[in-house]
């Protein structure tokens, strides 16, 4: 994530542009449900802003019921807001990075994860 670094009205800008990154990886499968995400102090150090710029982003993905904040356990991705569960995202960035490396492209990757599905046990009995 790029901070705009200066004054408070940057600050503002800040927080939204965290905002809008967390809310897209979390939208897109970057998190999977239950999935911490980092502390706000680990956050604001990772990208160069005050805590309370990453505080407010935080508050912002809360209030549209993408995370979860409980004192002492951190803030999570909400059950609801994942698309996948966090072992699936998992396992998936591992064969992701790994069809990277051996130079697989995504076309076959998407090939093989369809003919290998079971049509029994997806939910509308597609392919």
């Amino acid at each position: 994530m790029t901070p705009r670094p200066g004054s408070a009205g940057d600050e503002a800008g800040s927080a939204r542009d965290i905002y809008g990154q967390l809310r897209g990886h979390i939208l897109g499968g970057a998190f999977g449900a239950h999935e911490k995400l980092p502390t706000v102090r680990q956050m604001a150090s990772d990208v160069g802003v005050s805590p309370g710029t990453v505080a407010k982003a935080y508050k912002l993905l809360e209030q549209d019921g993408l995370v979860v904040t409980r004192t002492a356990a951190g803030t999570r991705v909400a059950a609801s807001a994942a698309r996948l569960p966090a072992s699936v995202t998992h396992r998936l960035r591992a064969v992701i990075e790994e069809a990277a490396v051996t130079g697989t492209s995504m076309e076959d990757v998407i090939d093989v994860l369809r003919s290998t599905w079971p049509s029994a046990g997806t939910p509308d009995g597609s392919r």
